[in-house]
């Protein structure tokens, strides 16, 4: 089949050069030199129709590792966004607890308390706590 094509270009090729004719080259456009190239890839005999079709598996498999790749970093960036998102929730629970800490120490200081429990009239002792004995003869 391959032949056959190139059997016909040459024909063509002979009758051109016994004709001598002066031809002014159009512009190409785009869609047109691809065509072209992928006309010689696959018609010409670069690549056959059997040889592609041999190469399919190996083309899937391509197809299969590109997607996977493709997964792959969208999942990467992901995750890095996830734990970057963490990351900040962390430094803000950490600041929080860094706040009511020092808040808990404030209140917990003795002035701070004997100011709560004066409004329920307890007061604080001004005399030292005294001390009981007991003998073992009072039982």
């Amino acid at each position: 089949m391959n032949n056959q094509f190139r059997n016909d270009i040459e024909e063509e090729e002979e009758e051109l050069l016994d004709e001598p004719v002066i031809k002014l080259k159009e512009p190409k456009k785009e869609n047109e030199s691809v065509n072209i190239f992928f006309k010689k890839l696959f018609v010409d005999g670069v690549v056959s129709k059997e040889a592609a079709t041999a190469m399919l598996p190996f083309l899937v498999f391509l197809s299969l590792l590109t997607m996977l790749y493709i997964a792959n970093s969208h999942m990467a960036v992901k995750n890095i966004r996830d734990i970057d998102k963490l990351s900040k929730e962390v430094k803000e629970l950490s600041w929080e607890y860094k706040s009511l800490k020092a808040d808990l120490m404030f209140r917990s200081k003795l002035t701070e308390v004997a100011k709560k429990v004066d409004t329920l009239g307890i007061k604080e002792l001004t005399e030292p706590p005294k001390k009981i004995i007991i003998t073992s003869d009072e039982y």
